[in-house]
């Protein structure tokens, strides 16, 4: 989901910095939210947690470059259902800024572009799944199907996301829409892995939480609805 360098240039940046600035102001919020819930060091515990989950899903696991960007395995639902909106946000801006800054530092630049993609792309996949699980679900008892939905919201937003800021730096030729259809294509075939993980994290929740509360480094929803 990283842009590629000179996708988008110029004063056309300027538009990253404004999404930015919102998305930073839409995780204050929910990081505010969270600290009245859970405490303070709840969140900094999860963040860091989520952080580093990040960091191994875009430095250690395979990432291929597709048209106008790359295709990772970013984790970003198990992230969600295991920790949380704040703490999922977090770890993704804080994850991309740290391979920025020491291991990919072509991609600062892009930064703004990039962690909008991420946080946006979060915060759709929040306000979709009040839609998608019922009221009185926790979040370990989700079937595949649902699992299934909630992946094909955060990978296609990304996609999404991608596709408007290609279309918005270089235009609707040919050969970026060729670029950004291959990249699309490329990255929906991770709609059907991420499940699988999801849901692999879900059943050793079941197998090792017995009750119906979780510890505090996890999501209160994960385990009770």
């Amino acid at each position: 989901m990283h842009i590629e360098a000179g996708v988008v240039e110029g004063a056309k940046m300027l538009l990253s910095y404004g999404t930015a600035t919102v998305v930073f102001g839409a995780t204050a919020k929910v990081a505010m939210d969270n600290i009245k819930e859970n405490g303070l060091i709840s969140l900094i515990l999860k963040s860091m947690i989520a952080t580093i989950i990040v960091f191994f899903c875009f430095e250690v696991l395979p990432h291929y470059p597709v048209g106008i960007s790359e295709v990772h395995l970013i984790l970003g639902t198990t992230i969600f259902l295991v920790f949380g909106i704040a703490p999922a946000v977090i770890g993704l801006a804080t994850g991309l800024a740290i391979q920025g800054l020491f291991f990919a530092q072509f991609d600062l630049p892009q930064y703004g572009i990039n962690v909008t993609t991420l946080l946006a792309s979060m915060f759709i996949l929040n306000m979709a799944v009040k839609k998608i699980i019922p009221a009185g679900t926790a979040y370990k008892d989700i079937s595949y199907s649902q699992m299934l939905k909630m992946s094909i919201v955060w990978e296609g937003a990304i996609v999404s996301w991608v596709a408007f800021w290609a279309i918005y730096g270089q235009g609707f030729g040919a050969e970026n829409l060729a670029n950004i259809a291959s990249f699309g294509g490329a990255y929906m075939s991770v709609v059907i892995l991420e499940p699988l993980v999801d849901l692999a994290v879900l059943s050793a929740v079941k197998a090792y939480n017995k009750k119906d509360s979780c510890n505090f480094l996890f999501d209160k929803k994960l385990c009770k609805a």
